[in-house]
């Protein structure tokens, strides 16, 4: 079968995503630092923003590394804020990536650590995704996702994805649960490792 499936995740209004993404009450949950004291990131490491947004993970990961951060987003206007963000801390190692949904245009094996922040639960089919994720990791690379449990209220349309649903794609795909982290009583950050391949 010669057809790509497209991953597809669904797009809500730039601006009223904008305004959320940007909220101050927001790191009141998980803000940038604390995710950072929370995962196996080191200074020399390469970053994958999977799902950048307007750069609340991505321009906190880049001043903590001194290899790229590769920030990753279906809408360029989220890119555009990144890239104004950057240029006012002048910050000069993020890598604006623009992607359709279709794939991850980067190298096998390029980042060391794979940031997904409220985003997988807005991907279909995961699985195709999680492989992608696995293949541009380097051996033994970390993928970080950062989730609401589906008990929580929210106005978003697609479906939240439990902890031990989650958990349970991550290894489908391939990956090691390593660390289970309760930032606050709505949020879940699953901290999973590539395995090596055998042989």
């Amino acid at each position: 079968m010669h057809e790509k499936h497209k991953n597809s995740y669904s797009k809500h209004g730039s601006h009223g995503k904008m305004s959320y993404l940007e909220n101050p009450a927001r790191k009141n949950d998980l803000s940038p630092e604390k995710l950072l004291s929370l995962i196996p990131i080191s200074e020399t490491d390469t970053v994958l923003d999977f799902g950048a947004g307007t750069g609340y993970f991505t321009i906190p990961a880049a001043k903590a590394v001194t290899g790229n951060v590769y920030a990753l987003d279906m809408d360029a206007e989220m890119l555009d804020v990144i890239k104004a963000k950057a240029l006012h801390a002048e910050i000069e190692n993020i890598i604006p990536v623009h992607t359709d949904g279709s794939d991850i245009p980067l190298p096998d094996e390029r980042v060391d650590l794979v940031i997904a922040s409220l985003v997988l639960h807005e991907i279909r089919p995961l699985d195709q995704t999680l492989t992608q994720m696995k293949n541009v990791l380097k051996d033994s690379g970390h993928l970080i996702c950062i989730e609401l449990e589906p008990k929580v209220e929210t106005s978003h349309k697609a479906p939240r994805i439990s902890l031990a649903g989650m958990e349970q794609e991550m290894e489908d795909a391939g990956f090691r649960v390593v660390e289970k982290v309760f930032p606050s009583e709505s949020l879940y950050v699953l901290i999973v490792q590539k395995q090596g391949e055998v042989g």
